[in-house]
């Protein structure tokens, strides 16, 4: 009797070869010197055997460009460098989330090495909502800023920056989000996802862009003989943190700034860092995962909940005891956003549970719900439901502040940008994978519909065919750390360079407890007694709790991440359950 695995999976995924996507690549691998394992992996992210070593070794000299490629790049830097020889009062404008606070960081720091002092404006999110504002802008001229540096921020701000014009005040625009239209009026705008961009550079994010600006400050520096340039090596963390918390694909450029800026953490001189992953409980060696689980949401929650200025500020101090006291101040109010989050979420599922079955995606949205809460929990909803979620959270004005996360194959930010266009939104736009938006309540039922209707022949093309991709079939044994070592060469992992997923054949459950938080701790067992132990966590969102505590649980196929757990010097391994799927016999 042959046994013979189901097609579709517990949570109704087709299990696919990441490989597969890239046939092309079978033939030059088998004859190559990776072998196994690492050329599934190598093939598996698409690439060919002679981009592996640069692939696994990712270094900057390799992958940086010269930065005048990006439009608008070398006038930033003569206006810029202008400001500073004239002593003029420079102030950086930054987002409230981690791209925008290490953006922000990463200039003041540089001015700062050089003996000027940069301002800093962040806007806050629930009074000034995301972006410039010509209040702000007003305030900041009759302050005496001359010159203002946008980072993360700027580049749809249209008005705001019209009216910075017509009082003298002067723009740099440093961004990396989509546009539409015609350039906003400014000294400068550097932006690799403006139209007439030709860089090819836009997948990286803001703490990128404003990277490699700082590579042409410091070479127009050396020109112009000044003294005191720092070692931009010490920038790379704070550029890492800002790419790998904006989820933007860890491939070429960011790959290299993420791999090196996760290296160079461990030594970095800004207190604040070693700070915020101290009360993060995160130590050497880092990963990606330490900084977006970690790192990362501490400082996204002074922008959500707390003091938008906090981050960058403990970004950029250089006195210790102040940094030990913002870091725990942000792992307060992070605890704080943790205990909004889990009641908005609750509210929201239950909206999102009545919502039709063939609804192209999930609407949501409440009077009260705090805006610097409602993309987590778009997030959340898109995971549970598989297709785009929006969130919104209407104040007492019947303002509503929204915030959208997309799923592959479905454009929502150039759906959020069509839909202002036509007069639906006040105020929208963002990326592929997500959005940010404003609409009034007068306005909400046909955005809605307008909306459905935009993304729904993309969501049922992206939706006909679930697939979770993998990276081959392991044997039990295989779960070792051999095995690890060879994952380790891959990281960072993230989006465009997702962490491996192994299906491991033919087991049965051998030992399965709930937790806390809608999780289950199992154990698995093979035809030969091997035994491996692991965590599904999830299990109630991802539809599996009932198939694990089952008192007569069959055969499985198990789709799993193979992780490591380091604690006081000793390493296990753990295995994070993604999914089931049944054997049928036949």
């Amino acid at each position: 009797m042959s046994v013979e695995a189901q097609s579709i999976s517990e949570r109704g995924y087709i299990w696919s070869p990441r490989f597969d996507k890239f046939p092309d690549l079978a033939a030059p691998y088998e004859n190559s010197d990776y072998k196994g394992l690492k050329a599934n992996l190598l093939m598996g992210r698409g690439i060919a055997p002679e981009q592996a070593a640069d692939y696994l070794s990712p270094k900057l000299k390799t992958y940086m460009p010269d930065p005048s490629v990006l439009k608008d790049m070398d006038a930033a830097v003569e206006v810029i460098w202008a400001a500073i020889a004239a002593k003029k009062n420079i102030t950086v404008f930054a987002d409230y989330d981690v791209d925008g606070a290490t953006s922000a960081a990463q200039l003041i720091r540089w001015a700062r090495a050089i003996g000027h002092d940069f301002g800093l404006y962040v806007p806050d999110r629930v009074k000034e909502g995301y972006g410039p504002s010509l209040a702000a802008f007003k305030d900041l001229k009759s302050s005496g800023v001359d010159l203002v540096i946008t980072v993360d921020c700027g580049a749809a701000a249209e008005a705001p920056l019209r009216g910075a014009e017509s009082f003298g005040l002067d723009i740099v625009v440093i961004d990396h989000h989509q546009m539409s239209g015609d350039c906003p009026p400014c000294l400068a705008l550097v932006n690799p996802n403006r139209p007439d961009d030709t860089s090819g550079l836009g997948d990286l994010a803001a703490a990128g862009v404003v990277f490699m600006l700082l590579v042409a400050l410091s070479r127009e520096g050396r020109r112009r003989g000044t003294e005191n340039l720092p070692d931009l090596k010490a920038f790379l963390p704070l550029s890492m943190l800002g790419t790998i918390c904006d989820v933007v694909p860890l491939r070429g450029l960011n790959r290299a700034v993420t791999r090196q800026g996760l290296k160079h953490l461990p030594q970095s001189e800004f207190i604040g860092l070693r700070a915020l992953a101290e009360v993060s409980g995160r130590s050497s060696p880092f990963r990606a995962s330490d900084m977006g689980f970690g790192l990362g949401p501490r400082i996204n929650a002074g922008g959500r909940i707390g003091d938008a200025h906090m981050g960058t500020r403990l970004l950029t101090t250089d006195k210790e005891d102040d940094a030990q006291d913002m870091a725990a101040v942000l792992n307060r109010v992070n605890e704080d956003r943790q205990k909004i989050q889990k009641h908005m979420l609750e509210e929201a599922m239950s909206q999102a549970s009545q919502i039709a079955d063939d609804s192209p995606l999930i609407i949501s949205a409440m009077e009260g719900w705090h805006p610097g809460i409602i993309g987590i929990v778009a997030g959340r909803l898109k995971e549970k439901f598989d297709r785009p979620a929006i969130v919104i959270g209407f104040d007492d004005n019947d303002i509503g502040k929204g915030s959208g996360r997309s799923i592959h194959g479905v454009d929502l930010g150039r759906a959020i940008i069509v839909a202002k266009e036509q007069g639906l939104l006040a105020s929208g736009g963002g990326h592929a994978m997500a959005a940010g938006l404003t609409v009034h309540k007068e306005n909400f039922a046909d955005f809605c519909g307008f909306i459905e209707d935009h993304l729904r022949a993309d969501v049922m093309a992206a939706r006909q065919n679930l697939k979770s991709f993998h990276d081959g079939v392991l044997d039990v044994n295989a779960i070792s750390l051999k095995t690890l070592n060879i994952l380790d060469e891959f990281e960072p992992f993230g989006r465009g360079n997702p962490a491996p997923v192994f299906v491991i054949e033919d087991v049965v459950l051998s030992f399965a407890k709930r937790l806390n938080g809608g999780h289950v701790r199992c154990s698995f067992q093979d035809r030969f007694g091997q035994s491996f132990g692991g965590i599904c966590f999830g299990a109630d969102d991802k539809g599996v709790t009932d198939l694990l505590l089952s008192p007569m649980p069959p055969r499985l196929d198990v789709l799993c991440q193979i992780k490591r757990n380091e604690w006081q010097g000793r390493v296990s391994i753990d295995v994070h359950v993604q999914d089931l799927r049944r054997r049928s016999f036949s």
